[in-house]
């Protein structure tokens, strides 16, 4: 009796730079492994893409790296790992290569491959629209096609001749609904306690910066709310940071480090304190009011100044064309500045039926309650392939 194997199916290769860019790529293979049989992946990714069968090319975290000082000692590094992915994918011959995120490394691969017969896909457009608007321009002379994050970039790719396709914004398909009265009941708050979430970033730069700008904030909070809680969600690379700087705060400060006590956390919160990030979506998706207090080093703030096009850095103010969340940035970082816009939103205030009633529509726009963005994603690549 012949041997009977599996139909090949076609060879689809991805490449991720970082831990939001794998998570990306984890959900995409996911989706295409549910609308195709017998998919082979190849490339570079992180243990989520590895869960979805994914065996990386070379460790993902060697390009993670952050920031002019950071990055420079490892550049010739880089370089090879470029080269490296590239060679791969020309070798390998896979029916398409998408590149995720991480633009610095995915358009020097994508380069490299221009014209050797290899569609090419990027998955999540570079933000033209707040700087550096001649990127598109650039990209479109090289990529196939581009799967964007937020419904208004398309126009700027498209008139570039660069076929661009609105899925939807990740944070959507990650939402997981906390359960709010099962973190008051583990850490003992009654059902009318007010609850504060104190965000101050994933990277220990951004939390020393940003954790003394808050402390002042909670020792007024406290002062005017002394029956109140905070709860500060944290990610496992700065626990030990946050922990150590928040322990000497008023109102009994409470960690949590897991997706799931951070959701919970969200849906028990009454308002937020944040810093800049996707993090402001987070919350919006929740229905938690919230302000959003950031700043850099003095000269990336000056340089960012004059090179950002944009008055604002909230995803959910940039989809509604206004500034519903409050930003404090750079010299507006001040706790005497914060103070009284907080306290506004913990109050029953005009403002803070505003913020609830505006998340509703920036989720829509942004694609909650549509199809999976992965779903969406997986399709678009799935009709490249057919094509080729």
């Amino acid at each position: 009796m012949a041997n009977e194997t599996a139909p090949l199916g076609p060879k689809i290769m991805l490449v991720a730079g970082e831990a939001s860019g794998d998570q990306l790529g984890g959900r995409l293979m996911a989706a295409l492994k549910a609308k195709q049989d017998h998919i082979r992946f190849i490339g570079v990714g992180g243990p989520r893409m590895e869960r979805e069968g994914l065996k990386s090319l070379f460790p993902m975290n060697e390009m993670s790296v952050m920031g002019l000082t950071e990055v420079v000692p490892h550049i010739p590094h880089l370089l090879k790992r470029i080269s490296q992915t590239a060679d791969f994918a020309k070798s390998e011959k896979p029916d398409v290569v998408i590149t995720i995120d991480a633009p610095d490394f995915s358009f020097r691969v994508g380069k490299k491959l221009k014209g050797k017969g290899i569609p090419l896909v990027h998955y999540v457009a570079p933000s033209v629209w707040a700087w550096r608007e001649g990127r598109a321009k650039k990209i479109a002379g090289f990529l196939d096609h581009l799967l964007a994050l937020l419904p208004f970039e398309p126009p700027y790719f498209e008139k570039e001749g660069l076929p661009t396709t609105f899925i939807g914004h990740s944070a959507v398909e990650e939402r997981h609904d906390g359960d709010g009265e099962r973190f008051r009941t583990q850490h003992g708050l009654k059902p009318d306690q007010k609850l504060l979430a104190v965000l101050p970033g994933s990277r220990n730069s951004e939390v020393k910066r940003l954790l003394p700008v808050f402390r002042k904030v909670i020792d007024d909070v406290a002062t005017k709310y002394p029956d109140a809680r905070i709860v500060v969600p944290t990610v496992s690379k700065v626990v030990d940071t946050v922990t150590e700087e928040v322990k000497s705060w008023p109102l009994d400060p409470i960690i949590v480090a897991t997706d799931q006590e951070r959701h919970d956390a969200f849906s028990a919160a009454d308002c937020a304190l944040a810093a800049s990030g996707t993090v402001s979506l987070e919350l919006a998706i929740a229905g938690v009011p919230h302000v959003i207090a950031y700043k850099v080093n003095a000269v990336t703030g000056w340089i960012a100044k004059r090179l950002i096009k944009i008055d604002t850095v909230t995803i959910v103010n940039l989809v509604l064309g206004k500034k519903l969340i409050p930003e404090f940035l750079q010299d507006k970082c001040k706790a005497k500045k914060i103070i009284p816009v907080l306290e506004t939103l913990m109050a029953d205030s005009p403002e803070r039926a505003a913020q609830i009633d505006g998340f509703d529509k920036a989720c829509t726009l942004l694609g909650f309650g549509d199809r999976p963005p992965s779903e969406k994603a997986a399709e678009q690549i799935l009709k490249i392939i057919a094509k080729k």
